[in-house]
């Protein structure tokens, strides 16, 4: 895979595309967690200097102000619902379908909080762009143009609210656009999902407002509001080399999936211990008991109730039936070691403290 990549980069090295991507892009692409393969494929043709990220301060600024609030909206403002939903289905379920109905939600919840949980990360994947990134201050002559732009009611200026923060915008790319040093040979791209302040207001909203013209007059100044599109279009060669390595996603397993292997190694791990204590009984270091003869205050640690070791032999033989002998041991250490790890683990994810190791 490197060894294309490092081919590709030679062959277009005299060629970079340069974007400048609006907050709400940025925004947009780290609470979907559809859009992890666009954030891989972003460091990817940064790092191998196709593309050059230029990156507005204000944006800096506007995305952590905003980070806070889509990381606790990603799968919290269902919370309570599914809360509601689960309560209705317990008391009114009926008993034949309850049971997989609350199973399923379940699921959903579980896989909610996990993929919640991924916009963390893609958060910090998107802030170490921005620290590579080429970053440009507001200027005094870039706030006079925009303000301009508000006299002149030119867009973003065109409706009757405060658009100064996207009129800076426009015109740091403008600016950038200006002091272009490659010479002609770079393309840049304005990417945002704005269209209600940037777009042509009638026909096609994919193109620029008209009062953009002078910003887009060139085909090396592209307007965008899809950066898939862009990067499909301006880079193919390099986005066919890595959509094999982004089109795959892990899915998170399901609720069940894991309630359903910790009740599995919960027993297959008692029944280890069960023929434990098996074999204490017949060695005689443990006495199985009467009631009239059981010692429970104190304690004792080489006694059990008779009752107590019918109804784990009962268990036993009902663990045999359904998991069978040839799943149930013996183990070697290692494989021990490793029943014990995946059941700690396992609980863990679900909230326990590691080494709950209890059956």
């Amino acid at each position: 895979m490197n060894e294309v990549l490092e081919v590709v980069g030679e062959e277009e090295a005299d060629y970079k595309l340069r974007l400048l991507i609006d907050t709400c892009v940025w925004l947009d692409i780290a609470k979907d967690y559809r859009q992890r393969p666009t954030i891989g494929a972003l460091e990817e043709l940064v790092k191998a200097d196709v593309i050059g990220l230029i990156v507005p301060q204000q944006v800096i600024d506007e995305f952590s102000r905003n980070k806070e609030r889509i990381i606790k909206e990603s799968g919290q403002s269902l919370a309570s619902t599914f809360r509601r939903v689960k309560d209705a289905v317990r008391q009114f379920g009926k008993d034949d379908a309850r049971d997989e109905a609350l199973r399923q939600l379940s699921d959903v919840d579980h896989r909610i909080t996990l993929l919640g949980e991924a916009v963390n990360d893609a958060i910090g994947r998107i802030e170490a762009l921005f620290a590579e990134a080429e970053i440009l201050e507001t200027d005094d002559a870039t706030l006079l143009a925009a303000a301009q732009r508000a006299v002149d009611k030119r867009a973003p200026f065109h409706k009757p609210k405060n658009s100064m923060g996207d009129a800076i915008l426009i015109e740091l790319y403008a600016r950038a656009l200006a002091e272009d040093e490659s010479e002609g040979r770079d393309v840049f791209a304005f990417v945002t999902h704005n269209k209600h302040d940037f777009s042509a207001p009638t026909g096609d909203e994919r193109q620029h407002h008209p009062d953009l013209a002078d910003i887009f007059r060139s085909e090396a100044s592209i307007y965008s509001l899809n950066l898939n599109a862009l990067l499909n279009e301006q880079a193919p060669d390099w986005l066919e080399e890595l959509q094999a390595e982004f089109e795959y996603e892990e899915e998170p397993r399901r609720l069940s999936e894991i309630v359903g292997e910790i009740d599995l190694l919960v027993r297959k791990i008692w029944y280890n211990r069960h023929w434990g204590r098996r074999i204490a009984i017949d060695e005689g270091h443990i006495k199985v008991l009467p009631d009239t003869e059981y010692s429970r205050a104190p304690y004792k640690a080489n006694e059990i109730l008779d009752t107590i070791w019918a109804g784990a032999l009962d268990s036993a033989k009902r663990t045999e039936e359904e998991i069978g002998l040839e799943n149930l041991g013996p183990w070697s250490d290692f494989e021990w070691g490793m029943l014990n790890g995946k059941l700690s683990a396992l609980r863990w994810v679900l909230g326990d403290n590691w080494d709950m190791l209890d059956t």
